[in-house]
């Protein structure tokens, strides 16, 4: 009989909780290790409809990307809006698990995905855990570098990740000449202007992340750094779901299901008429 403990055994062996960054909190969020387990869904977010649709589809556990807990709060009453997560889905007998940072870093990951899903074969990390021991080019750690299998335009680049990710309703956007030759390419899954810096001195073509902002990226700019691609944070993420339910179902013969409700906020996109 598959177990909640089982199944968090699956997930951190494919991300090892050790992965993960500092600040971060993965791991079980709720449920009792010793439930029994039938169906795992899978999401991005534990929304309330996230959330509500586990119960639905009789889900028993639910693994997600983000943590729903991850900055301290005082109480979890069901008349929060956490605490009414948490209540729907203890009440509805669904464990919650997060796998984050330890997933972005973790090989095959968050990144390998996104890497893939805009065509390059992912490489080395941007940023590697450790070295040391191992290739760099096979270390884990955060964001990915790899080639594309022909030099293209920046434009088609740039419609190509459109293509490629999950639709959101502000689609993509990027600074560069259009008609700039790229091929190699640097990624990292969710917010990543962190990595500005890193990337200039790597010697890509392109760097497509999520969460960017006005300043930094000016600054980045006009210190030389090469092209930017910025996609939405939810859509450069969600493909790792299909990817977690592949290895859960693999490894435990349980029945899986990606919940694909839009969990990105941004619902509308205006440009003025012409």
């Amino acid at each position: 009989m598959n177990t909640v403990a089982r199944v968090r055994e699956v997930i951190e062996e494919a991300y090892p909780p050790e992965l993960a960054e500092s600040w971060d909190q993965v791991g079980l969020i709720c449920g009792d290790p010793q439930a029994p387990v039938t169906k795992v869904a899978f999401a991005l977010d534990c929304t309330l409809a996230v959330a509500q649709r586990a119960v639905e589809i009789g889900a028993q556990m639910l693994a997600v990307h983000h943590p729903l807990l991850l900055r301290g709060v005082h109480s979890v009453a069901a008349d929060t809006p956490k605490g009414k997560v948490l209540h729907t889905l203890i009440t509805g007998g669904v464990a919650l698990i997060a796998a984050h940072t330890n997933a972005d870093s973790a090989r095959p990951g968050v990144n390998d995905r996104l890497a893939q899903l805009v065509g390059i074969t992912p490489g080395r990390p941007i940023k590697p855990t450790d070295p040391t021991f191992q290739p760099l080019n096979e270390a884990t750690g955060l964001g990915r570098v790899g080639e594309l299998p022909a030099p293209m335009r920046l434009g088609d680049f740039v419609q190509q990740v459109a293509d490629a990710l999950p639709e959101t309703a502000w689609g993509v956007r990027a600074t560069g000449d259009p008609e700039q030759m790229v091929r190699t390419v640097a990624v990292s899954s969710g917010s990543g202007d962190s990595f500005l810096d890193a990337v200039r001195d790597l010697g890509v073509d392109v760097y497509v992340t999520s969460d960017l902002r006005h300043h930094p990226v000016d600054e980045y700019l006009r210190a030389g750094g090469p092209a930017v691609i910025d996609t939405a944070h939810w859509a450069s993420e969600f493909p790792w779901t299909s990817q977690a339910a592949e290895i859960v179902a693999k490894q435990t013969g349980l029945d899986t299901e990606v919940i694909d409700i839009r969990t990105d906020p941004w619902t509308i996109s205006a440009h003025p008429r012409g």
